[in-house]
């Protein structure tokens, strides 16, 4: 497996695999008007794709937060789960993180049962919980996760 930044010729390729995790596995809740936009937010300090077999098999994205980073738009193409890329996007965003010395944190709405999972078999902390109005009947709260120190 490896990790790499993503290039322009990949966003098509991921907005795909977006669009598979999202009828498959309801992320995001809402789909994005422009989905190529969305993965590439204008506060990014990272992204990158994991590509197995020189296919793009998931997605990061590293955003600035004040002095600190979050972790976004993390997804794998259900085609490949079960086999650590979630995990190792993750450790990514933890390295670039630490060599910027930046704190990470992340949040995920709470229908995300295996999102949830992976982050606390990854070490993150829970440290808050906020109500959404925007989560419909799929979710209503944000999990807020602090990464392992």
């Amino acid at each position: 497996m490896l990790i790499r930044e993503r290039g322009d010729e990949d966003l098509p390729v991921c907005v795909e695999i977006l669009r598979e995790v999202h009828e498959r596995a309801g992320y995001p809740i809402n789909w994005p008007a422009d989905p190529a936009a969305w993965l590439t937010p204008k506060d990014a300090v990272g992204i990158w794709v994991a590509v197995d077999a020189e296919q793009v098999v998931g997605h990061v994205v590293l955003t600035a937060a004040g002095a600190g980073a979050e972790v976004e738009r993390l997804f794998v193409d259900p085609k490949a789960t079960g086999r650590g890329i979630g995990r190792q996007l993750l450790q990514r965003c933890v390295t670039a993180a630490g060599a910027a010395n930046r704190e990470l944190a992340l949040e995920v709405v709470d229908n995300r049962g295996a999102a949830v999972h992976l982050y606390r078999n990854a070490g993150w902390r829970e440290t808050g919980r906020t109500p959404i109005d925007w989560g419909g009947a799929h979710a209503t709260e944000l999990i807020r996760f602090t990464a392992p120190t």
